[in-house]
């Protein structure tokens, strides 16, 4: 049975940053993962260019049970330690939108990046876990021998994305120990819709895209959102999937910037013989505005001017042009989710170190723990910072 001191169970990019700081460390240590190469959720992320970090990176864009968990972690390894790391490796990024980095050199780069760090680290792959033995340390049997250690790390992230390997397999080993935790739900997803929503307000629009202010559960986000054959997506959609649970309504402002009443009620003044398909064409792409015009409301008006719809009609639908209230069936679940949220239980695990209260030596970092950012760069802070925090010392 082959001795270390640290064992990590999973190669993404968590388990990789908390195994290159504790080599650094002089430890021993050995990374496990069940697929046949590192860090594959690094390689697709941001579309192959990888949103490594966020430049407002704050525990204001984290969900947990616990908000005040992340804040260890995110202040002593912050968004600029990781930058000063692409830094040391000649690596250059640019900055998207709404503080969004991302590596010049594409994913491919940061994950080197990563193994240059681990270099010293020894890897096994296609290592599937039979079960782990709390014995001098822990044992992990596997389908490639066993091998034990003092410190554990269980670095396996969430479930979405079960094409790429994802799994549960992180609660299964806190379960396993008594820890508690919150199954895993989908996050930053796309929004799926009943058949009659989708003939009445999307049928025919799919790859439409618009600027909108989204609400669900006290939280907005204003961003791009895309109508699908299936619902609605986009940037905007997916952070507030995070927040939404099932039967929950979302509010959409379809007009953010405006006051729709005012915007209507003067044009209607104004230019009385105007269509209102004609208006909205104004702020919305021709097909959404006669879509709009025709099923905003129960009353159809995509073929009356102005001065042929009533004051209270045209007041109803302005309200709702700013105030659109609707109610997803679902989202697109594990298959396209980007991250999950829930996770081990926080208050099972130390802020500082990761590690869990009542056993010595074992830690859990990344996504298998209840704490997911926002889309942006924020869930691969969280890697970077947790690991970091459990290299310090295990």
């Amino acid at each position: 049975m082959k001795q270390y001191d640290v064992i990590v169970i999973g190669a993404g990019a968590a388990g990789l940053m908390c195994a290159s700081e504790a080599v650094k460390r002089k430890r021993r240590v050995l990374i496990i993962d069940k697929a046949n190469k590192p860090g594959k959720k690094i390689l697709v992320s941001g579309g192959g260019r990888c949103n490594f970090t966020n430049l407002f990176t704050d525990p204001e864009a984290y969900l947990s049970t616990n908000p005040h968990f992340c804040k260890s972690a995110l202040s002593r390894y912050t968004q600029w330690d990781f930058i000063a790391m692409l830094d040391r490796h000649k690596l250059s990024w640019s900055e998207k939108t709404l503080g969004q980095l991302f590596c010049d050199q594409k994913a491919p780069a940061v994950l080197q990046l990563l193994l240059d760090e681990c270099r010293d680290v020894d890897m096994v792959f296609e290592c599937s876990v039979d079960n782990i033995t709390p014995q001098d340390g822990y044992i992990v049997n596997s389908n490639q021998g066993s091998f034990q250690a003092q410190s554990l790390v269980v670095a396996t992230g969430g479930a979405s994305i079960p094409k790429m390997g994802a799994t549960d397999f992180g609660l299964q080993v806190a379960k396993q120990f008594g820890l508690k935790s919150i199954a895993f739900k989908p996050a930053l997803v796309p929004f799926t819709f009943s058949q009659k929503d989708i003939d009445r307000y999307f049928k025919g629009l799919s790859g439409l895209s618009l600027e909108v202010s989204i609400s669900c559960n006290n939280q907005t986000f204003k961003e791009m959102a895309l109508i699908t054959h299936r619902g609605i997506s986009g940037p905007a959609v997916l952070q507030i999937s995070s927040y939404w649970h099932k039967n929950n309504q979302i509010k959409i402002d379809l007009l953010s910037e405006t006051n729709a009443t005012d915007l209507l009620l003067n044009a209607q003044q104004e230019r009385g013989t105007t269509a209102l398909k004609t208006i909205l064409s104004e702020h919305f792409s021709k097909r959404l505005a006669q879509r709009l015009a025709k099923a905003l409301i129960s009353k159809d008006l995509s073929e009356k001017t102005l001065g042929e719809i009533n004051h209270s009609d045209l007041k109803e639908f302005a309200k709702v042009l700013n105030n659109w209230e609707l109610t997803p069936s679902g989202t697109e679940g594990m298959r396209t989710a980007e991250v999950c949220t829930g996770g081990v239980d926080t208050n099972e695990l130390s802020s500082k170190t990761m590690e869990s209260k009542n056993h010595k030596g074992l830690y859990f970092i990344g996504e298998t723990v209840d704490v997911t950012g926002w889309l942006g760069g924020y869930n691969f802070q969280w890697a970077w910072s947790s690991g970091w925090a459990a290299g310090q010392v295990v």
